[in-house]
């Protein structure tokens, strides 16, 4: 008998991937369930980007192996899209490299700077990536918790009276991911305060900034983040590209090139034609990211229509493309509430208890949904 390494002992298949599965099974036997539970934008790229991939794909050289540092006109592309949107500078040759999605990123930071019995510091409620990740390469996953008291931001106060001696590196998302709050730069400006104190590598999760969000921030904006932070970024939701897999974590030049390392060692470049995709959209005006916006302000009009009807309160300042959702006082738990709207009104949300125990009694809705689905939704209430 071939036994699996025991690093899987430690990590569950991905929820998503498995109730997904149990939807997909609904939809064969006729159910017409509308999943309202994933991010994957539905909207389509622009097509200044779809003819950019189009014509690399006839350019002489495009189907070959391409670097692992990407293209340096998308590294500058990337540069220049974080000078002209946060006002940050960052070094195009030393300070970029490009990856094939951030979540990729996610366990390359990991392997690059996590020995075995190292700790991370992961949000709760926050991403489940940050935690599976962290178990797989064999170190500890300790949880700060957030609340909607506190804005969904840390206490770093509280956080400062633990034992931090092992800890190595410290999971941030702002926009907050799933609750949609904010982090202003002068909040970043603790952390970064607390990271250099506590000689934490700090890394930002920033693939929300531009969904209905008027006041992109980066942490890199912060005077000496580039020490102790490392930002990832991803043209995902910015630019409907999800499943083209493009990414990014910018930072200092010693620990972009630590992530380099391993990187090199594991996967080969991104495409040609998907890299000059991602230069085209980096280049995107104003109007492009006024008109996503309209969209999702419009669904997020609906959404919270459908929301008020499950008697659920949410903030109405929360950006990016979910609706966080608190369930009323006295519901069932957060999956067996889920479970009882999928069954019985063939929808499909996530429940809050996927992205840690502090996401118990809330759901969340994705705006990645069209309109006339929302309202199909609404009118089964």
């Amino acid at each position: 008998m071939i036994r699996t390494a025991n690093r899987l002992h430690t990590v569950e298949e991905y929820y998503f991937s498995k109730k997904l599965r149990e939807v997909r099974g609904l939809i064969a036997e006729g159910r017409p369930v509308i999943n309202m539970g994933i991010g994957s934008p539905d909207l389509a790229p622009s097509e200044a980007i779809i003819k950019s991939i189009q014509d690399a794909v006839l350019e002489e050289g495009a189907h070959q192996y391409q670097s692992y540092q990407g293209l340096p006109e998308l590294r500058q592309g990337v540069a220049d899209f974080y000078s002209e949107k946060f006002g940050v500078t960052v070094d195009p040759l030393t300070e970029i490299l490009p990856l094939m999605g951030s979540k990729e990123g996610i366990m390359h930071i990991s392997m690059a700077f996590l020995n075995e019995g190292d700790v991370a510091l992961i949000p709760n409620p926050g991403y489940p990536t940050y935690t599976s990740v962290t178990k797989l390469v064999g170190a500890e996953a300790k949880y700060y918790n957030l609340s909607a008291e506190s804005g969904w931001f840390p206490d770093l106060e509280e956080l400062q009276e633990h034992d931090l001696s092992k800890v190595k590196i410290m999971w941030t998302s702002y926009p907050h991911m799933p609750t949609g709050a904010t982090a202003t730069k002068a909040q970043f400006e603790k952390l970064v305060e607390f990271a250099q104190k506590n000689d934490i590598l700090l890394v930002n999760d920033n693939p929300y900034s531009f969904v209905l969000n008027d006041a992109p921030v980066s942490i890199l904006a912060v005077d000496g983040a580039k020490e102790v932070a490392l930002e990832l970024n991803s043209l995902s939701k910015t630019f409907n590209m999800a499943g083209w897999r493009v990414g990014m974590v910018l930072g200092g030049a010693e620990h972009i090139n630590a992530v380099l390392k391993v990187k090199s060692n594991m996967d080969s470049g991104m495409f040609y034609g998907i890299q000059k995709g991602a230069i085209e959209a980096l280049k995107s005006d104003q109007d492009w990211f006024d008109r996503l916006n309209e969209v999702y302000r419009s669904r997020k009009a609906l959404m919270c229509q459908l929301a008020d009807k499950l008697n659920c309160t949410y903030d109405t300042d929360a950006v990016g493309m979910f609706l966080w959702a608190k369930l009323p006082e006295g519901s069932k738990s957060a999956e067996e509430f889920i479970d009882g709207v999928l069954y019985e009104k063939n929808l499909f949300i996530t429940p809050g208890t996927i992205f840690g125990s502090k996401g118990e009694g809330y759901i969340r809705f994705s705006l990645c949904v069209p309109e006339e689905k929302i309202k199909e939704a609404i009118s089964r209430f």
